[in-house]
């Protein structure tokens, strides 16, 4: 901890406490929106938003499928290069999926569109994940890949779009 995670579902909770009893303080719309674990209790996570606000979720809304949130416009390109051929453009505020950095790139998908772009035009990656790690592959490491859901936090089957 810190960590990033993601919305599961469309509909989330943010409250001002970690119990369903704390009033809801903020209504998430938007499944996938990055967030960033800063404590934590078994059930309930405290986390930050992309504008930083700090809510309380419980663990089930949330899923360790890495996203992030884009700062800025950008775009997608084939290869971590500034002059690689345009995949799509990005605005800001949009939400896309990690699947690794490297060298202050990351590689990233949306709306079936895969592509690079730079680590900094994000918000939902740690300096430290861009960073070239010279042990492996001469300074070109990938320095994350997105995990897989980690079982405490698999997908609640029980109710597909909206959570607590």
């Amino acid at each position: 901890m810190p960590r990033f995670v993601s919305l599961k579902f469309n509909e989330t909770r943010g409250r001002a406490g970690p119990s369903f009893s704390h009033p809801v303080a903020w209504l998430y719309q938007r499944q996938g929106l990055p967030m960033e674990v800063v404590a934590e209790t078994p059930d309930w996570r405290r986390v930050r938003d992309p504008q930083g606000e700090e809510v309380w979720m419980h663990r089930r809304t949330l899923t360790g499928r890495r996203s992030v949130w884009t700062q800025d416009a950008t775009q997608l390109l084939a290869r971590p290069d500034s002059d690689a051929a345009l995949i799509a453009n990005v605005e800001a505020g949009a939400v896309l999926w990690l699947e690794r950095c490297r060298a202050g790139w990351c590689r990233l998908e949306a709306d079936d569109h895969r592509g690079w772009a730079p680590a900094e035009a994000f918000w939902g990656v740690y300096s430290e994940e861009t960073e070239p790690t010279p042990a492996l592959e001469g300074g070109q490491a990938s320095c994350y890949r997105s995990s897989p859901e980690p079982d405490g936090l698999a997908a609640d089957r029980d109710n597909p779009a909206s959570a607590d």
